[in-house]
């Protein structure tokens, strides 16, 4: 864990939990930035391949290693909340920045306490330059009761969280599920500044392509499809994919 952390005077300790699934190289960018962030109280990585690398990395950075049996990203993040001490969990992709301002903002937005959780704005920074407008889009949904994905840095008082028992157990489309148990449970935040997320998938497959299929992906989890079936044919999908990348990004 974060130990130089652990004594400092703060109203709130935040913890950060990220899951991880051949994540090697996302962990050796970002957890070295978590480790310099004097507003984290711990970090902690719950990782489904168990090949010594990634475990390397996360101890070296000072955070806690938690070893998942599979790589269901709902299970990893309960597993790493449960092992969580602060007062309030962001749950963070490996991919995605997190930075002293974010860490302010929720701060700030959680001195009032009938605010329970929120997320961040999304960057599309390194996108084809023809789908920069889904931003404008983005944030216009998110603000007006659209899902908030797990790309966003979802964060959550913890006792919240467990109250809402943490994710569902489903091995895809468990940020949008636990989405809407977030904003039923009370008054939540949209915050800048915006998070940004690699666009390497967005890049290599081409951003219409992953565009449209995240697109489809959801609305076929709106329309009843089982999120194991989802799985099933997104990751048969990328097996035939050498240069898969690791989860998806919603």
């Amino acid at each position: 864990m974060n130990g130089r952390a652990e004594g400092r005077d703060t109203r709130l300790r935040i913890s950060v939990v990220v899951p991880s699934w051949r994540d090697a190289e996302n962990l050796a960018a970002l957890l070295p930035v978590l480790s310099r962030l004097d507003r984290v109280a711990e970090t902690i990585v719950v990782d489904a391949l168990d090949n010594g690398e990634s475990e390397r990395i996360v101890l070296s950075c000072g955070a806690t290693f938690i070893a998942s049996p599979a790589p269901n990203r709902g299970e990893q993040m309960n597993l790493g909340a449960e092992a969580a001490r602060g007062d309030v969990i962001v749950f963070q992709h490996s991919d995605t920045d997190l930075e002293n301002a974010h860490l302010a903002a929720i701060e700030a937005t959680l001195s009032d306490p009938q605010i329970i959780g929120g997320a961040f704005f999304r960057k599309f920074d390194g996108r084809h330059p023809r789908l920069m407008w889904l931003e404008s889009v983005a944030r216009f949904l998110t603000r007006h009761g659209g899902t908030l994905y797990g790309d966003q840095s979802i964060f959550i008082r913890r006792d919240v969280f467990m109250t809402l028992h943490g994710f569902a157990k489903i091995p895809i489309m468990e940020d949008v599920e636990f989405s809407r148990r977030l904003r039923a449970a009370g008054k939540i935040a949209v915050l800048d500044p915006p998070v940004r997320s690699s666009a390497r998938r967005h890049l290599r497959k081409g951003a219409w392509r992953t565009s449209i299929q995240n697109g489809l992906f959801i609305v076929l989890y709106n329309l009843g499809v089982s999120p194991h079936r989802l799985h099933r044919w997104y990751y048969g999908a990328m097996k035939r994919d050498p240069e898969r990348d690791a989860v998806l990004s919603s």
